[in-house]
């Protein structure tokens, strides 16, 4: 009996072993770039994203949110060289902090990442018809500021659009 149990002890702690060494070679160098996320006050922190970013891919997690039918656009002619990138309706923003349901636009514009995308998509479906569109968890967007179509903006909203947060791809899935 005392034989199999050092030949157990043995074995459990060659097993710790190989556990360890795993680890340690694992936590070896700089995480993969597909880890690397950005919070949206990070996003929004000193100055022009597209300034400090430029055009290089990122993920940023937040709190989703979106305005459709209750969205307003601002009084004036209408911006539409780059109808996708210059409109402020449908509004879809990610937030610092879960928005109230009585969130209003005024809000969503003043604290939120603007984002948008040439396509419309790719952004949650709407869970209710009307009101903000708010999810219960937080989401990582992928995507990049200073998109090349800012530079056909109208100019008074060319800064507007170098800011904006062009979405390609999001997942649900925050750890």
């Amino acid at each position: 009996m005392i034989r199999e149990l050092r030949i157990g002890v043995a074995l459990l702690v060659l097993l710790g072993a190989v556990v360890f060494t795993f680890l340690l070679v694992g936590s070896l160098g700089e995480p993969r770039e597909e880890l690397l996320r950005l919070t949206v006050e990070e996003a929004l922190a000193e100055g022009s994203p597209a300034d400090r970013f430029g055009d290089q891919e990122l993920r940023v997690v937040g709190w989703y949110a979106s305005l459709d039918g209750d969205c307003r656009e601002p009084v004036g002619p209408p911006a539409i060289s780059v109808p996708w990138l210059e409109l402020r309706c449908p509004l879809r923003v990610l937030m610092r902090a879960q928005p109230a349901l009585s969130v209003s636009q005024a809000e969503l514009e003043a604290d939120g990442l603007r984002l948008s995308a040439s396509t419309g998509q790719p952004f949650p479906s709407r869970s209710e018809p009307g009101g903000p569109n708010l999810r219960l968890e937080q989401l990582v967007f992928v995507g990049h500021f200073d998109d090349p179509a800012a530079a056909d903006c109208v100019v008074s909203l060319r800064s507007y659009c170098r800011d904006t947060f062009v979405v390609t791809d999001y997942d649900g899935l925050v750890r």
